[in-house]
């Protein structure tokens, strides 16, 4: 099983291009939130899953629950919050690309407390965090305790996925991923999120240094460019991206954080040993598996995360 922690919300999406009165604007509302997605993707390509998050009793998180439930991840860590569900408004502009803006301060996803963190049985391979759910308090500090507790007994995957509208100052954001990255084992970052957190800095390096602390594998997803892997027993290269009719982007990089985890179950190298294990040849299978289901979801409007038999 891999535990997936952090927010779920629902994402209320506007057109890009609204005909309506002008006094009216037609969203479709979609569950969703990176963590959410992760979990809901992992399940769907066949992994056992949990989600650690706080889920709003109201309407909406009891909605969320639901989904969450049907897709079969387990509610094992998950936890009944009286606060709303929060809520991230997302606009489109005409290459599909979102621009968010989130409701969320006092909502139930935040409110997970450092004693709210569960004892894990050896059922549990890894622990994935991203996302907001980092820096805004009091689950942030709560992850952070939570990744130090079980760093170099579990497998600990990152994904910064930064996000200013629910934290605008980006030294937060900058302190918080310098705080966990010497726990992670495997690294997922998307060049905008570096460009955010280390501007003017060259990527590369930046890849380098992360490898020289607990981290073995960086990747650095690039949109249509590709993705970049750094590897500390096998160096670095590019890897071009599935060419795809782009609906729109959002959780493409949630897809490919679970196509990689679902991978390396697959493979029995869902560990700390099995990650060192990994060949060259390896990593580019996983690669071209995770490019590809990140393609799927690209082709479609929304968080639609890809089923494991549409990858085969």
């Amino acid at each position: 099983m891999y535990l997936v922690c952090g927010e779920a919300l629902f994402d209320f999406f506007a057109p890009a291009n609204c005909n309506g009165q002008g006094n009216q604007v037609d969203f479709k509302a979609l569950a969703g939130g990176s963590p959410f997605n992760v979990a809901v993707g992992l399940r769907r390509l066949g992994v056992e899953t949990a989600l650690f998050a706080g889920l709003s009793t109201d309407y909406l998180g009891r909605r969320l629950k639901q989904v969450l439930a049907d897709e079969g991840v387990s509610d094992r860590y998950q936890l009944d919050v009286d606060a709303p569900t929060t809520l991230a408004m997302v606009a489109l502009d005409a290459s599909g690309s979102p621009a968010y803006s989130f409701r969320g301060e006092g909502c139930a996803d935040r409110q997970l407390q450092p004693h709210h963190i569960p004892e894990l049985g050896p059922e549990v391979r890894g622990i994935h965090v991203g996302s907001f759910s980092l820096v805004v308090q009091p689950i942030a500090d709560t992850l952070l305790a939570l990744v130090k507790r079980e760093s170099g007994h579990r497998l600990i995957s990152l994904d910064p996925n930064v996000r200013l509208n629910p934290e605008p100052d980006i030294e937060v954001w900058r302190q918080r991923i310098n705080q966990l990255i010497p726990y992670a084992d495997v690294i997922k970052v998307s060049d905008e999120d570096l460009e955010l957190l280390y501007p003017e800095q060259d990527p590369q390096q930046i890849a380098r240094s992360w490898l020289s602390q607990r981290c073995q594998l960086v990747f650095l997803t690039q949109g249509a460019q590709g993705v970049q892997v750094f590897s500390r027993a096998h160096g670095q290269w590019s890897v071009a991206a599935q060419p795809v009719k782009v609906a729109d982007t959002v959780g493409a990089g949630d897809t490919f954080q679970a196509a990689l985890i679902a991978w390396l179950t697959e493979q029995g190298l869902d560990s700390i040993d099995g990650l060192q294990q990994l060949s060259k040849s390896g990593i580019d299978a996983l690669l071209d598996f995770a490019t590809r289901a990140a393609a799927l979801t690209c082709s479609k409007t929304g968080p639609d995360l890809p089923y494991r038999q549409q990858l085969l």
